[in-house]
């Protein structure tokens, strides 16, 4: 590892750790909630599937809100890696706890009694960090073109972080960022469990029949 080589790898852990402590708590933060109830009054969880993120902030505060809250969660998945790649030079195996934190605070939120939303818009922020254009690029485009034809969204996500995975592994990415994004991927499952426990439903596009 670079920093260890020049002397620097004790800074570097502190420089992480900070960063991933700094990304667990802007990822926790429950920006739907609080944007739905400060236009609304109303409690984001009661409308669609009760997940507390932008989906959700859209039916219940409309497409203001929705965007807004949207922009807010990339971003506060954004800031903590940004912070350790760019500006403070953290990389390798340092980077896995970065990349994680926000996703995993957005998904533990303690001001949700540690429960949360999916993390998808969290994980654009983290991956538009730490790759630019690539990941968030792969990943859209592959949830875009799965999801017409899954009718399990769930399992829509699985697949397109499959996918991703092997872009990075295509391209030769560093073993951290895809290691990194395998363990993003994990988190993913992880918030989808209860809609992964049906199995994949594809939906092919049918021509009508002639009465």
């Amino acid at each position: 590892m670079t920093q260890a080589s020049n002397g620097g790898l004790a800074p570097s852990l502190l420089i992480a750790a900070a960063c991933a402590v700094l990304g667990y708590a802007l990822g926790s933060l429950p920006v739907s909630l609080w944007l739905v109830r400060w236009r609304r009054g109303s409690d984001v969880r009661a409308s669609g599937d009760g997940n507390p993120g932008a989906a959700n902030a859209w039916k219940a505060g409309g497409w203001r809100i929705g965007v807004l809250a949207l922009l807010l969660d990339v971003a506060k998945g954004a800031v903590g890696p940004g912070l350790a790649r760019w500006l403070w030079g953290v990389d390798g195996w340092l980077l896995l706890p970065v990349a994680a934190a926000p996703v995993l605070g957005h998904a533990t939120s303690p001001w949700l009694r540690f429960r949360g939303g999916k993390g998808i818009a969290c994980t654009f922020g983290v991956w538009g960090a730490l790759t630019a254009w690539l990941v968030p690029t792969t990943f859209g485009l592959s949830l875009s073109v799965l999801l017409p034809f899954q009718s399990v969204s769930a399992w829509t996500v699985v697949f397109a972080s499959g996918i991703t995975l092997g872009v990075l592994a295509v391209l030769r990415a560093e073993p951290a960022l895809i290691v990194a994004f395998l363990l993003n991927a994990a988190l993913l499952a992880w918030t989808h469990r209860n809609d992964l426990g049906s199995p994949p439903r594809f939906a092919w596009p049918r021509r009508g029949r002639r009465g």
